[in-house]
């Protein structure tokens, strides 16, 4: 009777963590280092949706640092649908999104960072994500 237990027990563990890992999903995102054209920055977002569920839209934001981490400028985008006609983004979807962000006057350095956060992820059927949990940013060196 212990044995069948001890069974049990191990197989109910065994399929919590089979379903926690295939219940944890996310938006992947590659961050490529700003482009400047005079007053204007441009920083390339890669999007990969591991969610099950379409992407119906997401908003973010990004900071765009010098090299002493003072922010330089900054804006909000939806980077993935947002508005009527624009496309979600589809289960192991991919696509790419350039951001522009625009400065009063030139960039006096040329070695700036973008520093990236999502504020709204909507997943199909209007379910929210976590922007905290669901988002995995990446820097890219390119």
């Amino acid at each position: 009777m212990a044995c069948k237990k001890s069974k049990m027990k191990i197989g109910i563990t065994l399929l919590s963590l089979i379903v926690g890992l295939e219940a944890y999903a996310q938006l992947t995102v590659t961050v490529s280092p700003p482009q400047l054209i005079g007053q204007k920055a441009v920083a390339r977002l890669g999007l990969r949706n591991e969610f099950r569920e379409k992407i119906e839209s997401a908003r973010a934001v990004v900071f765009l640092l010098d090299e002493k981490g003072k922010m330089v400028a900054q804006g909000t985008h939806w980077v993935i649908g947002g508005e009527r006609g624009k496309p979600g983004l589809a289960p192991a979807g991919t696509n790419t999104f350039y951001f522009v962000l625009t400065s009063a006057h030139p960039f006096s350095a040329t070695n700036l960072t973008a520093k990236l956060t999502f504020n709204r992820i909507v997943l199909e059927g209007g379910k929210l994500a976590d922007p905290k949990k669901d988002v995995r940013v990446k820097n890219s060196s390119k």
